[in-house]
């Protein structure tokens, strides 16, 4: 099956033109973007690389990240020791994806159209995963967005989670734009909520100032509460370039990637730090805790649109990457009617993970949407290194000879390879590997994963 961007077509003609469409045209042009994973030429590239600062750090201001963060201390570890696993855990997870996210400028395509370069047809694999985890991260996020704006408005829960999956999808489907505006917006308006929050939680709370957990306990407990923050920064790789594909190729890389790197890192460690510090509060993990919490009223309410308006922000990125990877699958509907799928699919997800152990339920499909991501990071990066050393300094062109995929086999043999060697490290309350219960609970699987690829993947890749 051809498609357009393996040739780095832009104009695409007759059938293929689902994968064109209109792009916006200058900062604050809000109509529909109906461009799909055609790359953007480069007369139609805007933008500097201070707005990816914004785009990512808006998204990550949700009660996601504040509850994922109580996990450290539930541990049983004490506050620093968890603060300085969630730092960790939170730098490794955010380099890769500032670095790919630099890749977007150079080309004007997306993170999983460009994966078609290293992995050729078999980009159907990543493309579905990355599909299925965009819907899976729909329904971990509109979970605690729903649940509030159905307190917010005293709707029963279904309908404030119908409300939040119409508007994300909406976002969605206006597509590149008006989610950089957004979140341009979101910045200021969900530091000033959870700076609310934090104040909050200084004056009644108190963090655990010991540990419950030792020796080898202890040292699991460390390792599992890095990879949950690790896992939380690396789940945005697959988006990377999605979001800088409209910049100039004269934009400043190093810029990009600092940029990038801070605004993952910075929004991660504060929500998850805010998390630690309360966790003996945040006893009940839903928006109604997080009312009772602010004392109702006001604030409660305040703190109720904020959870909502975070996931919405958040959401609205899901749903614009989901249908990205729905179309390098090869699937042919227009991008803002992909994007409008993959908020029509996170409902009855949503549904189900609120109709029993919520928080084990969040937890396992956290962890789980995430192991296949290092190996693809792995390989991807192997096969642009080695286009970069072909190319010796030149511009990248997609439409060049040297712009040809991969063939299939080498990436997809790393790519499974990665996974099934991460098995016997993962460490969720669904499975625990044979070495993961060994080490006490540590989950070891994802820098596993990416090893093993690279150690697959680049002799196959170096002997092309």
């Amino acid at each position: 099956m051809s498609l357009p961007y393996a040739r780095g077509e832009v104009a695409v003609k007759g059938p293929q033109g689902v994968f064109d469409g209109r792009m916006p045209e200058a900062p604050g042009d809000l109509r529909v973007e109906a461009r799909g994973i055609a790359p953007v030429p480069e007369d139609h590239r805007y933008g500097g690389p201070g707005r990816l600062f914004t785009v990512w750090f808006a998204p990550n201001l949700t009660m996601t990240g504040v509850f994922t963060g109580t996990v450290g201390v539930a541990l049983g570890l004490d506050f620093s020791t968890a603060l300085t696993a969630v730092v960790l855990g939170t730098l490794l997870g955010a380099v890769p994806t500032a670095y790919l996210g630099t890749w977007g400028s150079q080309t004007g395509a997306g993170q999983l159209p460009l994966a078609r370069l290293a992995f050729g047809r078999a980009v159907l694999v990543p493309g579905a995963l990355q599909w299925l985890s965009s819907i899976a991260w729909d329904a971990l996020i509109g979970l605690f967005g729903g649940d509030a704006l159905a307190q917010l408005c005293g709707w029963p829960f279904w309908l404030g989670v119908l409300v939040m999956m119409g508007a994300q999808g909406a976002l969605g489907v206006l597509g590149y734009e008006v989610i950089h505006r957004l979140q341009t917006v979101m910045t200021f308006a969900l530091a000033a909520a959870f700076a609310a929050l934090t104040v909050k939680l200084l004056k009644g709370a108190h963090p655990a100032a010991a540990a419950s957990a030792h020796g080898a306990d202890r040292a699991g407990a460390f390792v599992l509460t890095c990879t949950i923050a690790l896992s939380l920064a690396l789940s945005w790789a697959p988006y990377a370039s999605d979001f800088s594909r409209y910049l100039p190729r004269t934009a400043s890389r190093p810029r990009m990637f600092w940029c990038t790197l801070a605004g993952i890192s910075v929004s991660f460690v504060a929500v998850q730090a805010l998390g630690l510090w309360g966790a003996s509060v945040f006893t009940d993990q839903t928006a109604r805790g997080v009312d009772t919490l602010l004392g109702g009223g006001v604030l409660g309410a305040f703190g109720l649109l904020a959870v909502a308006l975070a996931a919405l922000s958040s959401n609205a990125m899901n749903d614009y990457s989901g249908s990205l990877a729905l179309q390098t699958m090869g699937v042919r509907l227009p991008r803002p009617a992909a994007a409008a799928l993959a908020a029509v699919l996170g409902f009855p997800l949503v549904l189900w993970m609120h109709a029993a152990d919520t928080t084990t339920r969040f937890q396992n499909v956290l962890l789980l949407v995430g192991y296949w991501i290092p190996g693809f990071v792995a390989i991807v990066a192997v096969d642009w290194l080695v286009r970069a050393r072909a190319r010796a300094g030149a511009p990248v062109d997609l439409s060049a000879e040297s712009a040809r995929p991969q063939p299939w086999w080498p990436a997809l043999v790393a790519f499974v390879g990665a996974f099934a060697a991460a098995v016997p490290f993962m460490s969720t309350s669904l499975y625990v590997g044979p070495v993961a219960r060994t080490l006490h609970g540590a989950d070891l699987a994802y820098g596993v994963a990416f090893l093993a690829a690279l150690v697959v993947y680049a002799p196959l890749r170096l002997r092309r």
